[in-house]
């Protein structure tokens, strides 16, 4: 059983039932009544773990670092992430970016991957870099129109190193978000797979299985 943190806007949905932890690292208390008010109103978090949980035997913990703004801080990211590496989760998913390099964020992520744990954060396809994405040994994944259901892509850029459907079934969420999703999906199953191989065994796993190479030519 792989163990998957998310740190976005909350798990609802059909995916609530591979959830095994959740903690809240917002700035403010949520105003929510158990039972009645969703935890996740965006719909953003629920969309992705619902991605990620397809994946097959997998465990998900449910950081929630945004409320309906799909706002954070470095330094709830950072907590939330703190938190997911002592639950044990052996691979993040980071569907955001934030346009500054923080130190609290950069060394949570240095201590995740010095643990062990394999991170994939969302990153543009074009534009300036952000963060964690842009962090080293931090997969860089992005939105790829070529890729569908189960495809992925390796990219190879100065943006990203992977790619994947740009889209979550249920259409809520798109782009570099939806993209990152299926890439940590893709990555879930290699980890399935190959319980015991090193981090840059699974990238090169990812590399090879990759069904497009290079990147994606939008004018041809």
């Amino acid at each position: 059983m792989i163990r998957i943190g998310i740190a976005d806007s909350g798990v609802d949905g059909a995916a609530t039932a591979q959830v095994v932890a959740r903690k809240d690292f917002l700035d403010h208390a949520a105003s929510r009544s158990p039972g009645t008010t969703p935890r996740d109103p965006a719909g953003h978090g629920s969309a992705l773990a619902a991605v990620i949980a397809a994946a097959g035997e997998v465990e998900l913990l449910d950081a929630r670092i945004f409320d309906a703004s799909l706002r954070t801080s470095a330094a709830q990211a950072a907590a939330a992430i703190d938190w997911l590496v002592s639950e044990g989760v052996q691979l993040l998913n980071l569907s955001f970016g934030l346009r500054e390099d923080r130190a609290v964020l950069r060394e949570a992520c240095g201590r995740a991957i010095e643990a062990g744990v394999v991170i994939v954060a969302s990153a543009p396809a074009r534009g300036e870099p952000v963060f964690p994405a842009s962090y080293p040994h931090v997969l860089r994944a992005t939105g790829d129109a070529r890729c569908t259901e189960g495809e992925i892509s390796w990219l190879g850029t100065a943006q990203a190193d992977a790619g994947g459907r740009p889209r979550t079934p249920c259409g809520r969420v798109a782009g570099a978000s939806a993209g990152c999703a299926h890439v940590c999906a893709a990555l879930a199953q290699l980890m399935t797979l190959h319980p015991r191989a090193a981090r840059d065994d699974l990238l090169d796993a990812l590399r090879r299985n990759a069904r497009y190479q290079g990147p994606e030519r939008r004018n041809a």
